[in-house]
This record gives C-alpha cells, structure tokens and sequence, in this order.
C-alpha cells in the first residue's frame, strides 16, 4: 500500500502550487457567506420579539423554508446557520468537486497524469493527492466560521464550521468516485454538481413540507444534515458521524475503483460518435457537444422560476412592517412594491447565476482546445471564427432561453404577470452578456488566463447578493454590470440606455476576443 501511495506529497505540493489563487478565493467565498451576516441579521431583527416572529413565520411559511430551511433558535448565531448555512455548504461542495476532479480525471485528460505516473508515483496516489487538497481548502473554511462566530458561542460556531467542512468533504468523496466512473472532466463535475443539485431539492422538499426538518427527505440528502446539526440551538453532534461515515464509505469506494482500471479509462465510456444523424456544420458540432449541458440549465432555471414566483406572497408575509428587511429588498429589486421589488430580485438574482452557465459554456473553447480535439478540426476546411463562432452561438443563444425560461417559470409560480415576469429576466440578458463576452476575450487573447471569468462572475454573484445586505456603497455595487439594469417588474419606466450600452459593450469585447483569437498560435 506504501508503493502505491508513493509521490503523494509532491502530488499535494503540486496541487497547492498550482491553486494557490482559486483556492484562497473559494475559501473566502465560503468563509464570507456566513460571516457577512450576523451584523445585517442584528440590524434586521434586533430585538427578541422580532426574531419571534420570524421564527413563527417561517414554522408557517413552506416556500420559504424550502429556501432556506427552517428556524430552530431565535439567537443572531441561530439565525446566521439559518440564512447561511445551507448555501455555504453547496459553494463548499461545488469547490470540492473542482478541486477533486481538476487534480484527478481532468490530469488524465489532459495526458500530464501519464507523465507523472512514468516517474515513482503510486497507483493511488492522485487521488490521495486530491482528497488531501480538497482538505486542505475545507478545513481554512471551516475554521474561518468557527473563529468568526465564536463570539455568538463556541460550541455554535464550531458545528457550523465543522458541518461546512464535512458538507464540503462529502461532496469531494462523491466527485472522487464521479472521476473513476465518467471519462471526462467535464462529465465528472457535471455528474457532481447535479447531486448537489439533486441534494438541495431533496431537502427543499422535505423542509416545504414540515417544520421542524423532520421529514425522510430532508434525512435523504446531506444538506438536510447539515441543518440537522442545529448550530446554535442544542448542537447535534451525533449528526457529524454521519459525513464521517459517509466519507469513509465514498473514499474507500474511489479506491476501489481506481484501482479496477487503467489510466484515462473509464467504467461509463462516452459513445464513440453520434448514434444517429450527422454533423454538417461547426455550429451543429456545439451544439451536440453542450446540448446536455443547456438542457440541464434549462430545466433547472424552469423549475427555480417556478419556486421563486411561488414564494412571492410568503416573503411579503415575512417581510411585515419591518423596515430593514424592506430596505435590503427594495434595494436589491427597487421601490416597486414589496411583492415587485422581489420579483426583480429573483430575476437579478437568476441572471447573476445564468451568468455562471454563458462562463462554462464560453470556455468549452478551452477545453476543445487544451484536450487538442479543436486542431482536428481547424485542420480541415473549418476556420477559427467558425468554430469559436458555434460555441459562442450556443453559450449567448443558451443563456437567453434560460432566462426566457426562468422568467415563464416566475410568472406561473406567481400566479400573474407572465409577461412582465419573462421581460424582468430578459433583461439580464446585456449583463449576462458581458460577462460572456468577457470571457472570450480572455480565451482568445490570454488563454491561460480564461478561469479567470469564473472570477468576475462570481465576483458579481457576491456583490448582488451579499452587497445590499452589508449595505455596501453605491460605487462598490456598480462594478457588476447588473448594477446598471432597470429593476424590473415594476419600473415606471424602462430605461433602454444602460441595456444598449452594456450591449454594445459586450459585442466590442466579443470581437476583440475572436480578433485575438484568430491572431494567436493554438494552446499546445
């Protein structure tokens, strides 16, 4: 067993050299996600009456305890694992999943790993490598939360942490064994990321139908585990045994597997080619390359309309008369009305997040043409405008229909206003774009570079969601494009300028990325 985990710590050392930006990043992301909060929770509900209320509301309010789950201690600490917990957990889990599969299936996919294992590198090795390097970025996290809120109460704070953590190394395990099971990358974090998805709507839907968490699906899924720890409201200790478990079981199941097959294998091959059909234009080739990809997020942002639109009446409900929570809506979503203004939020809200899926589908560039499948191609009568051309077809067509369908979503949940609700996310859209157009400028003119948009996306992902709350100022907020868009429904007028110009904008940074693109050698 020695032999095969032989070279483990260079591996470790490699991996840490080679995130030593995107780690930090995600950790504060984490870290930042939970301690934003208790100075804006204090400022809303301040007094003990009022963080009753909330709590009667919330035992009474299904939509919202879908959310966010449900209340269990009227303390700021309580509140603070209440609004933060769940989502922390899901970016530890989604930091988790790329950590693992970068260190993993994506070295093999790229042929580094082969090179590496011709030198004295155990069998077992990169895997240990990087269930060690997802560690070392949960455990920073971790310990970030329990520091910040060890004023709240210590024995809150460190189940907070130590639940973030674990969340974050449950879902690690499962994207170690999604890497020996699919043959590609991009397969292996897809695969992950939807049962982060499939967890989040387990315990949605168990949360939406009882009160106390005690429903089999909120058991089912491990965020409902993470909420089961009862941070700051008679901690569940017992509830870490269960990620401990857990993780146990995964990791010795990813050992298993990969020690069953050979390097670059896989147990669910890809198809060899299209089963049926042909492929007659660059275009097309894009498309079936992200068609499964579009059709996720379709749905996805269908089903989160429908959620958020249906939730409208209970947050009118929540908010009541209390002026802070008011303000932080109205200043997410405008000065419309309580039921508007968060209409235009959740509208916001779902064009920051479609702006993470135009990223993903911008840089499938980089990938085709790191995994050297893109020189194939340009090697015959197919152009480089061309081929970058289809793909950028699919990524700012795609995150239109997402938007479309997000919208149609909010106006069926809501019951009213389907037009007014599809307009409000379409309106997202310049935003959206620019951030896309971003990241093909960083494609085609610094290509090592391109992860970069994953940044600025998420940079504007924070600033829309945590910025209103830390009551940041105006001049901080309007560096996301999203700061520009008119809060719509609900606006008494459509402002056309800030969507012109931000067009405008991004259609002068998508042609600077494919005139650079054009000029530069192909990334060897």
């Amino acid at each position: 067993m020695r032999n095969q985990l032989a070279g483990t710590g260079t591996l470790l050392r490699l991996a840490l050299r080679r995130d030593r930006v995107m780690m930090p990043v995600w950790i504060m992301v984490v870290a930042m996600t939970v301690l934003s909060l208790p100075a804006s929770l204090e400022s809303v509900y301040g007094t003990a009456a009022e963080r009753a209320r909330l709590l009667g509301t919330m035992n009474t309010n299904g939509s919202l305890r879908a959310l966010y789950g449900p209340v269990f201690g009227d303390s700021i600490g309580a509140l603070t694992a209440w609004r933060g917990g769940i989502f922390a957990g899901v970016l530890a889990g989604i930091m988790s999943l790329v950590v693992v599969v970068r260190h993993t299936r994506e070295e093999e996919e790229t042929g580094r790993q082969e090179l590496l294992s011709a030198a004295m590198v155990g069998r077992r090795a990169p895997l240990t490598a990087a269930l060690l390097a997802a560690l070392t970025a949960n455990a920073p996290a971790a310990l970030l939360v329990t520091g910040g809120l060890a004023g709240r109460g210590a024995g809150g704070a460190l189940a907070l942490g130590l639940g973030i953590g674990a969340t974050g190394m449950l879902f690690a395990g499962l994207a170690a064994i999604a890497a020996q099971l699919t043959e590609s990358a991009r397969l292996a974090k897809g695969l992950t990321g939807a049962l982060i998805g499939a967890a989040f709507v387990l315990r949605a839907a168990g949360d939406a139908g009882s009160a106390g968490g005690s429903s089999a699906l909120t058991w089912v899924s491990p965020l409902g585990w993470l909420e089961h720890v009862r941070a700051f409201a008679a901690e569940r200790w017992w509830v870490l045994g269960l990620f401990a478990a857990a993780v146990a079981v995964q990791v010795a199941a990813a050992y298993a597997l990969a020690g069953r097959r050979d390097l670059g294998m896989s147990f669910l091959p890809a198809r060899p080619g299209p089963a049926e059909g042909r492929l007659g234009s660059a275009g097309a080739l894009a498309l079936r390359l992200q068609r499964g990809s579009l059709i996720g997020w379709s749905l996805g942002f269908l089903v989160a309309g429908v959620v958020f639109g249906g939730m409208t009446d209970g947050a009118t409900q929540l908010v009541g008369d209390n002026d802070r929570t008011r303000e932080i809506i109205e200043r997410m979503g405008g000065q419309s009305g309580i039921a508007d203004a968060f209409l235009a939020t959740m509208a916001g809200m779902l064009g920051m997040v479609a702006a993470l899926y135009i990223v993903s589908a911008v840089l499938r560039l980089s990938g085709e043409e790191s995994g050297q499948r893109a020189e194939p191609l340009l090697a015959n009568a197919v152009g480089r405008l061309r081929w970058a051309g289809g793909h950028l077809a699919v990524a700012f067509g795609g995150s239109a229909l997402i938007l479309l369908l997000a919208g149609l979503g909010l106006g069926i949940g809501h019951g009213q206003g389907v037009g007014a609700a599809v307009g409000a996310t379409l309106a997202q859209l310049p935003a959206v774009w620019v951030i896309g157009a971003l990241a093909a400028l960083l494609h085609g003119a610094a290509p090592k570079y391109a992860a970069a948009a994953w940044a600025v996306a998420g940079a504007a992902l924070t600033l829309g969601w945590i910025g209103p709350a830390l009551n940041l100022p105006q001049a901080v907020l309007n560096l996301s494009p999203f700061a520009h868009l008119p809060k719509l429904p609900g606006a008494e007028a459509l402002a056309w300028a800030p969507l012109l110009v931000l067009t405008a904008l991004a259609a002068a940074l998508l042609a600077a990325g494919l005139t650079a693109l054009r000029r530069r050698d192909l990334a060897a």
